[in-house]
C-alpha cells in the first residue's frame, strides 16, 4: 500500500483488519509520518516500508523490516515479487512512477491516485495493456461505474454520469466566495478525506480531474460524460444505456465500501460499515 498513512490508507486499514484471511500487507509507504507508519508496521508485521523524509523519522522501525528511502526503491516496492496487489493512495503527481512500476511488473493496481491518470492516462493504460495487469478504480465515482458496467456489452452503453455533493460551498451566494476560509473549505458536509482533495472538492476541481480519470478508465469522449449536483452523496454514479434504462451503484459516504470492493474484486464480503 502506497501512501498508507492518509485518509485512504486509513479507509484501507479498515478493510484489512475486517478481512485478514483474505488480504495480507507485505510493504507499506508513507511520506513523512513515521509515527503513523511505525505503527501500522508493528499491527500488520509488514515486512517491507518506504519513508521519503527519514528525517523526520521520531521512532525505530523493527530491525527486520526492510526500510528504503528513494524514488527507486519505491518503484521496487510497488513491484515487489511477492505482491499480487497494489493500492496508489499517494496524493498528487508523484503517485504516476510507482503506479507505472507495478503495472510494468504486472500487478493489479487499486487507483486511489487520479492525478496518475490526468497526467499520464495514455501511459499507464498503454502499460496496463501491454503487461496484462489491471486497473481497478477505488475513486467512489469511478467504482461505481465499474460496478455498473460488469456484465454489460460495451456497444449497449451510451452515457455515464459522476454525482458531486457540491462541496463545502455548494449553498453559499457566488458574490460570499471572496470571504470565505481554509478552516470552512476544509470541512466537507459529508465526506472525510484528506486536505487536498477536500480543497479541490470545494473549488469543484476535483470533479474535473475525475472527468478526465473516467475518460482514461472507460474510453468514453466528454459528450458521453455529465456531471450532477447530488448533495446526500449516496448515489456515486449511473451509467445510461441505449435503451434509456440506467444503473445506479448507491452507498453511504465513506470510502471502505469502493476500496473493499476494489480489494476483494470480484469477490463480495460483510463490509466494514452497513449501508
Amino acid at each position: 500500500m502506497l501512501g498508507a498513512t492518509g485518509s485512504i490508507g486509513e479507509s484501507t486499514l479498515q478493510v484489512l483488519r475486517k478481512h485478514p484471511e483474505k488480504l495480507e500487507l507485505i510493504g507499506v509507504s508513507a511520506h513523512k509520518q513515521s509515527e503513523k507508519l511505525h505503527s501500522i508496521i508493528e499491527e500488520f508485521k509488514v515486512p517491507n516500508a518506504h519513508l521519503i523524509c527519514q528525517g523526520d523519522q521520531r521512532v525505530p522501525f523493527p530491525k527486520k523490516t526492510n526500510l528504503g528511502q528513494s524514488t527507486d526503491q519505491l518503484d521496487e516496492l510497488a513491484a515487489h515479487p511477492e505482491a499480487e496487489l497494489v493500492v496508489v493512495a499517494i496524493v498528487g503527481s508523484a503517485g504516476l512512477r510507482p503506479t507505472l512500476a507495478a503495472l510494468k511488473a504486472g500487478k493489479d493496481v487499486v487507483l486511489a491516485n487520479k492525478e496518475s491518470l490526468v497526467v499520464g492516462g495514455k501511459l499507464v493504460t498503454d502499460t496496463a495493456r501491454e503487461s496484462g495487469a489491471r486497473i481497478i478504480p477505488a475513486d467512489s465515482e469511478h467504482n461505481a461505474i465499474h460496478q455498473c458496467l460488469l456484465g454489460q456489452e460495451e456497444r449497449e452503453l451510451d452515457s455515464i454520469i459522476l454525482t458531486a455533493s457540491g462541496g463545502a460551498f455548494r449553498d453559499l451566494p457566488l458574490e460570499k466566495l471572496k470571504d470565505v476560509t481554509l478552516k470552512q473549505a476544509l470541512k466537507h458536509p459529508n465526506w472525510s478525506m484528506g486536505p487536498k482533495v477536500t480543497i479541490d472538492s470545494a473549488t469543484m476541481a476535483n470533479k474535473g480531474l475525475e472527468l478526465i480519470e473516467a475518460y482514461w478508465l472507460f474510453g468514453l469522449p466528454s459528450n458521453k460524460m455529465e456531471v450532477v449536483i447530488h448533495p446526500s452523496s449516496i448515489v456515486h454514479a449511473m451509467v445510461r444505456f441505449i435503451d434509456g434504462c440506467c444503473l445506479a451503484q448507491l452507498s453511504p459516504p465513506s470510502m471502505t465500501f469502493a476500496l473493499q470492493n476494489a480489494l476483494l474484486f470480484p469477490e463480495r464480503h460483510a463490509g466494514v460499515e452497513k449501508s
